[in-house]
């Protein structure tokens, strides 16, 4: 049987969850989907595409999974299977729109964090604290923002799956991380607005 969810990694689960799903259980794809559509998405993003095409992006992968879903001899390689079609999509969309402004503001990069019960002082504060890290967040690299946007999903990162999802060393993701998130902190507090806030 599966190992208790606390300890499994993104790939355990989503094999395990496509077992499932190849062994009769719909649920199974169900379960997959919850845990890896956000993954699909921040890869789609980092390919330069907006949220509405990183959607498109994201359920055309699903409906291929589908489709070739007997193709996929071992359900460990399903979420390498997905992060690399999910690449491809993008790449073939990004080069069809290469001529349009695919950029967005980084806003709806990142879900809001919910504000309710707050009281209406707090929830002001919140926000423009959100507006500053936004705005210092768009400030770094591609590299960073990119890095960055795909690992703020995971309980316990795969450097795995993340370095095959950005086409980067899996060795440079900690010491990438590292770097971008000090780059944000110093820009965090040299900005006089986060410092009062």
């Amino acid at each position: 049987m599966h190992a208790e969810g606390g300890t499994r990694s993104l790939a355990e689960l989503a094999a395990n969850a496509f077992s499932d799903y190849r062994d009769g259980r719909p649920e199974g794809m169900s379960e997959l989907v919850d845990s890896t559509t956000s993954l699909l998405w921040h890869t789609a993003r980092a390919q330069g595409l907006s949220a509405a095409q990183a959607e498109d992006v994201v359920q055309n992968t699903w409906l291929s999974l589908v489709q070739h879903a007997s193709g996929i001899t071992d359900p460990r390689g399903v979420l390498k299977w997905l992060l690399t079609t999910t690449r491809r999509e993008a790449w073939a969309v990004s080069k069809k729109s290469r001529r349009e402004d695919v950029r967005e503001d980084i806003g709806d990069a990142m879900p809001e964090v919910p504000t309710t019960g707050d009281e209406p002082a707090d929830a002001v504060v919140r926000s423009q604290e959100q507006g500053l890290l936004w705005r210092h967040f768009k400030d770094l690299p591609e590299r960073c923002q990119q890095l960055l946007r795909v690992i703020a999903l995971a309980e316990r990162p795969d450097y795995v799956q993340v370095a095959d999802a950005l086409g980067m060393p899996v060795g440079s993701i900690g010491p990438t991380r590292g770097r971008c998130l000090a780059k944000l902190k110093l820009a965090l507090l040299g900005d006089p607005g986060w410092a009062t806030s």
